[in-house]
């Protein structure tokens, strides 16, 4: 679970929940005049591991979607937006640092909590329960096309993600999250390594068996015109384009980025943990995958261009779903995304606890109990859950722009005081624009979304 710390220095009435149950686990620092200090607790976790585990909570499934988000905005135009989503993470966690410095909070409800009270504190865990639900539920249903079965993604969730998600504490799943990573590694890898033994265009399976059933073949049919890859507008990259799936992307981009309800747990486990190890951190960690999302995204869309389909390994599978190669690469994403999930477990169980146990000391049934329930729901959402694409493009316009852009903006420019920053100051200033283009995007993003849905065009309606 990801622990708290308490505020030091903060002895507003106010803030008295901050200082209560399992925050008390945290000594108070008598010097109001002094930083923080946090002395009843030791981060133990690495620099390392806590790239790792960090890095665990950007990467999952939805690096699946990335090639499809390409197919649909184009080579240029997902560049840009990609490393304009992966900068502004980068300056909100800043904003969350120097927001949980200014009063020694180390918990995203807690830092609501202390910047609005009780509303503030709802609102920050109803956004990370939905978000973290979403993006466990979304490696659940990666995990049932994968096993093809509920039973057997019952059976990992039993056996392996919920062992894994009742530790108390996020360090102990570093090397967990390491191998996540290298099985991403590996997929990225087959992704680059298909793209230059896939032809275009591709033929399909199922249209190859049933020639074959006939027993002839396209290659030999003498009437048939052979299009090379150069004549064929299928196989034509494009650096820009728009179309209604265009909607999904910044979304999909934003989804693929929230890790902030991790950071402030990882940065309370961090050993000698300071503000800039844990921004230097958070910068190793959204580089890393920004170079693995970019790759990931330009080979698949490149392989297939248009034809790439929402979740990207089903491509792989039309042209031959016995490939060993794939089916490698499928056994290694299921395992990456079912080691994500005990990491994005954390900060939903934290927030749950927040919102019905604020006052309650640690006590391991409970523990327990919320690791349960949650799981059993997420298998649930599983079973009659909407497709990728629609939980993508639902979840990534609503919780991950008030976790990204809206809560740690507000959040800065009510905990950071005025007389340190004026209301007017730069650092404000550009604080209240980063959450007016916060909730720009999430209108818009919602907006198009809709209307793709109401036109009948959409992909995100159907059934997964």
């Amino acid at each position: 679970m990801g622990v708290i710390c308490v505020l030091s220095t903060d002895r507003t009435p106010g803030n008295a929940e901050a200082n209560q149950a399992e925050s008390s686990e945290f000594m108070p620092n008598a010097d109001d005049k002094k930083t923080p200090r946090f002395t009843d607790f030791e981060g133990k976790t690495s620099f390392g591991m806590s790239v790792f585990n960090l890095g665990n909570a950007i990467m999952g499934s939805g690096i699946l979607g990335l090639a499809y988000a390409m197919a649909n905005t184009g080579i240029v135009l997902f560049i840009i937006l990609l490393t304009a989503v992966a900068g502004l993470s980068l300056y909100s966690i800043h904003l969350l640092l120097k927001s949980s410095g200014v009063v020694g909070i180390r918990a995203y409800e807690q830092l609501g909590f202390r910047a609005f009270g009780t509303p503030g504190k709802m609102a920050a865990g109803i956004a990370i329960t939905l978000q973290n639900i979403g993006g466990e539920t979304l490696s659940n249903i990666t995990m049932e096309w994968y096993l093809n079965g509920n039973y057997l993604v019952v059976i990992v969730s039993c056996s392996v993600i919920l062992p894994l998600a009742l530790m108390k504490q996020l360090g102990y799943l570093g090397y967990t999250s390491g191998f996540s990573l290298s099985c991403m590694v590996f997929f990225l890898i087959a992704v680059i390594y298909k793209k230059f033994q896939v032809k275009c265009p591709f033929d399909d399976y199922a249209h190859n068996r049933t020639v074959l059933g006939f027993n002839t073949s396209v290659e030999a049919d003498p009437g048939g015109v052979k299009i090379t890859p150069e004549g064929d507008p299928a196989c034509t990259p494009h650096l820009f384009n728009l179309n209604s799936q265009a909607a999904y992307t910044v979304p999909i981009l934003a989804f693929a980025f929230v890790c902030h309800p991790e950071v402030l747990p990882i940065y309370t486990e961090l050993r000698n943990p300071t503000k800039t190890k844990m921004q230097h951190i958070s910068n190793i960690s959204i580089g890393v995958m920004y170079i693995m999302y970019l790759l990931a995204a330009l080979f698949g869309y490149l392989t297939f261009i248009d034809k790439v389909e929402a979740e990207l390994l089903h491509t792989y599978s039309r042209i031959d779903p016995y490939d060993t190669l794939i089916l490698c690469v499928r056994l290694a994403v299921l395992t990456a995304v079912t080691l994500t999930v005990p990491i994005v477990l954390f900060p939903v169980r934290r927030a749950i606890q927040q919102l019905f146990f604020p006052n309650k000391t640690f006590w391991w049934p409970r523990h327990i109990a919320i690791a349960v329930t949650l799981l059993t729901l997420i298998n649930l959402l599983v079973i009659f859950a909407p497709n990728i694409l629609g939980i993508f493009g639902v979840i990534g316009a609503t919780s991950a722009p008030c976790l990204i852009f809206i809560f740690p903006a507000v959040f800065y420019i009510r905990i950071v005081p005025e007389e340190e920053e004026p209301m007017r100051s730069a650092p404000k200033i550009l604080a209240a624009c980063f959450a007016f283009l916060g909730v720009l995007f999430m209108v818009m993003s919602i907006s198009f979304i809709i209307i793709d849905w109401t036109s009948g065009t959409s992909k995100g309606s159907s059934g997964h």
